[in-house]
C-alpha cells in the first residue's frame, strides 16, 4: 500500500493502493509508520506522493460503509492523526501531486507544507458535501489558512473539483510542472528546503502556521466525523455514491 524509501537525507512515501489510492484503515497506519521510518532514519524532508494520474481518490466509501461504529471511528482517529501528524512534522513535507486528489486526497495535501502538482487534465477540492458530509472544522481552518476565507468558503460550500490550473491560481497548489518532472521538481523543493539551516528554517515554518497547529491539537473532529458518518442524510449521499461507483 505505501512504498518507503529515503535517499541522501531525503525521505519518499509513495501510496500505492490500486487503483485510486482510497484511503482505509491499513492505508493510513502504514502511512504513519511510513513517516516515522523516515524521521527516524535521519530524513531532512519528506516527500508524499501517489501513482501517476491519481494522488489520492479520498475514502474508499466502498469499503467503509459497511463498517459499523466502532470502525468509522478507528478510520477517522487515524485519518485525523496522519494528518495532524504530517502538518506538525518537525522537517517540511511537500506533497507531488502526481493526478487526481479529490476529498481526502486533497486534505492529504492540505496538511503538507508545500505542494507541487502535475499539470493535466486533473482534479482536486474538497467535494464532500455532494455526499452529504459536513467538512470538519479544522480541515476548513487549514484550507482557509491556505488560500483564504473567501475562498475556502466557495470551494468547500459550493464542493468544487476544480482543474489544477484553477488550484494553482487559488494556491491550493503552489506550484504546476509537466507530470513527467513532478518527481524531480519535488526533490530539488525537498533538498532545497534541507540544505537550510534546519533550526532557522523549521522553527520559521512552524510558526507561520502556529494557529493551523493550534486548531490541530484542540480537534474534536474524530466525534464530529463519526457521529455525521451515520447520519440519514450522509448515509444516503454515500449509498447514492457506491451505486454510481458500481455503474462505472
Amino acid at each position: 500500500m505505501l512504498q518507503v524509501t529515503v535517499a541522501d537525507g531525503i525521505g519518499t512515501l509513495r501510496l500505492d493502493r490500486p487503483p485510486a489510492n482510497a484511503l482505509v484503515t491499513p492505508l493510513l497506519e502504514a502511512l504513519a509508520a511510513g513517516l516515522d521510518e523516515v524521521l527516524a532514519a535521519g530524513a531532512r524532508a519528506v516527500v508524499l506522493t501517489g501513482r501517476p494520474g491519481m494522488f489520492s481518490g479520498g475514502l474508499d466509501v466502498p469499503a467503509l460503509l459497511p463498517e459499523p461504529e466502532a470502525g468509522i471511528r478507528a478510520f477517522w482517529e487515524h485519518f485525523f492523526a496522519v494528518n495532524r501528524a504530517l502538518a506538525e512534522c518537525p522537517v517540511p513535507v511537500i506533497a507531488a501531486i502526481s493526478g487526481h486528489a479529490p476529498a481526502g486526497g486533497a486534505i492529504l495535501a492540505l496538511h503538507c507544507d508545500f505542494r507541487i502538482a502535475a499539470a493535466g487534465r486533473f482534479r482536486m477540492g474538497l467535494n464532500e458535501v455532494h455526499v452529504g458530509l459536513p467538512v470538519p472544522p479544522t480541515i476548513l481552518a487549514v484550507l482557509a489558512a491556505i488560500v483564504g476565507s473567501r475562498a475556502a468558503r466557495w470551494l468547500a460550500v459550493r464542493g468544487d473539483l476544480v482543474a489544477m490550473e484553477e488550484a494553482a491560481a487559488l494556491g491550493l497548489v503552489d506550484r504546476l510542472v509537466p507530470p513527467e518532472e513532478l518527481p524531480a521538481a519535488a526533490d530539488a523543493l525537498a533538498r532545497e528546503l534541507a540544505a537550510l539551516p534546519p533550526i532557522a528554517m523549521n522553527t520559521t515554518r512552524r510558526t507561520s502556521k502556529a494557529a493551523v497547529l493550534q486548531a490541530l491539537a484542540a480537534s474534536q473532529d474524530v466525534a464530529l466525523a463519526t457521529e455525521w458518518w451515520f447520519s440519514a442524510e450522509t448515509q444516503s449521499g454515500m449509498r447514492r455514491l457506491v451505486e454510481r461507483l458500481g455503474k462505472s
